[in-house]
Parts: C-alpha cells; sequence; structure tokens
C-alpha cells in the first residue's frame, strides 16, 4: 500500500542530528577544533619563521629580540582573523562542521576578529577557565564568546534527503 500525502498535509523537512538551531558546539567538540587548527598555524609560524630568520643572520631569536613573538602574534591573528571573517571557518572548524559568526548569525567583523582574538589569549592565560566556562555555561559560550560578541555554532545543515519512492 503507498502513503499518499493528503492535500492538507505539507511535507516537512527533517535536519540531520545536531543542526537544528537550538544546538550549540560542545566543550569537546571545540576542543578539538583548537587542534586541528593548531597543527596548521604551527606550520604557518614555521614558515613564517624561515622567512625572517635570514634578517637575523640565520641565528635563533633569543629573549632580548621582543619583536620575533609579537610578529608571531600577529602572524597568528591574521591565521584566525582572515578565516574568522572570511567565511567564519578555519580548517578545524570546516572539518568540525563549526562556523564563528555573531550572535545573531551574521559574519563577524576583523573588530570582533581582534577582540576574540585577544579574549581567548586572557582566557588561555587564565589556566584555561575562559576556555572551560562552556562546560558550565548553559549557551556553551566561552569568555571570548561572550565579549566578542561572537559564538560558535554548527554550520547550516542541508535538509536530508527526501525518502525515496517506489
Amino acid at each position: 500500500m503507498s502513503h499518499q500525502a493528503l492535500p492538507h498535509q505539507k511535507k516537512q523537512k527533517r535536519l540531520k542530528p545536531a543542526c537544528d538551531s537550538i544546538s550549540t558546539p560542545g566543550f569537546w567538540r571545540r576542543l578539538a577544533v583548537i587542534f586541528y587548527d593548531l597543527i596548521l598555524l604551527c606550520a604557518i609560524l614555521f614558515v613564517a619563521t624561515a622567512v625572517l630568520l635570514p634578517l637575523n643572520a640565520g641565528e635563533a631569536f633569543n629573549r632580548q629580540q621582543f619583536f620575533y613573538p609579537c610578529y608571531l602574534l600577529v602572524i597568528s591573528f591574521i591565521f584566525y582573523g582572515w578565516f574568522w571573517t572570511h567565511g567564519g571557518q578555519t580548517l578545524g572548524l570546516r572539518a568540525w562542521k563549526l562556523k564563528v559568526l555573531t550572535q545573531d548569525h551574521q559574519p563577524i567583523s576583523w573588530t570582533q576578529a581582534l577582540l576574540r582574538f585577544t579574549t581567548a589569549i586572557v582566557s588561555l592565560s587564565f589556566f584555561g577557565l575562559g576556555f572551560l566556562w562552556i562546560l558550565v555555561d548553559k549557551n556553551k559560550r566561552s569568555w571570548h564568546d561572550y565579549l566578542s560578541k561572537t559564538a560558535v555554532f554548527f554550520d547550516a545543515c542541508p535538509p536530508m534527503a527526501a525518502d525515496s519512492r517506489h
């Protein structure tokens, strides 16, 4: 017997699990994103260092050369800022199907990216408490989410394929 929809019944699209607007990514998924991004960021920082080494006569940088850590910090911000402001996804966010957006689901600005980046460093410097806040916050948001007025959301999921008809 074939099941046909009655004229007054509308077919509803079902979303994939964890793709509704209510669910937000939790701590472990976001931690995985951090590790994915750190792998890529380390590679970028190695290249950035290789570009700068000839200017230091090929010698390692020492503690008195404050320019070098500042340089790496700027490169790190450019890495995160570019991805966050151009599509909302770093490689790690893309792999885990997440996006950084404003709280009303809009792309973030460079100002928000800078605020998010700097407050994430502060979050980390307090023994990671800003990140661990995700575990106790009802909205699963970190300090840098709140302070930059941004949030991490699941990427928009396409509707599941309609049931096949025979």
